[in-house]
């Protein structure tokens, strides 16, 4: 399965993600390969496999809840690579279009 370079385009605008002409031809192609693979896999016969919720052991990897005292600001803005003193500040994202 292949995909168009507006179909691309139309994705990356969805995802907000500023594509340029290269990248979105390039990312078709690509894209157009994992579908296609994907279709393949869609033709495997998968009716003698047991359906299955995880492949793996099931295991806890979260720390029990403490109660603690908050971070604080100062504390929290302290690694951070550019903030005013009171808020991060992050890089524009996309321009609007």
């Amino acid at each position: 399965m292949s995909l168009t370079p507006d179909e691309v385009a139309h994705v990356a605008m969805l995802a907000r993600l500023g594509l340029d002409e290269e990248e979105t031809a390039r990312l078709a192609v690509e894209l157009g390969a994992i579908l296609e693979h994907i279709s393949k896999l869609n033709q495997v016969d998968t009716s003698q496999v047991a359906e299955t919720a995880q492949v793996g052991g099931l295991v806890n990897v979260w720390r029990e809840d403490e109660d603690r005292p908050p971070l604080g600001q100062r504390a929290a803005l302290a690694n951070a690579p550019d903030h005013d003193g009171r808020y991060f500040r992050v890089g524009q994202i996309q321009d609007e279009a």
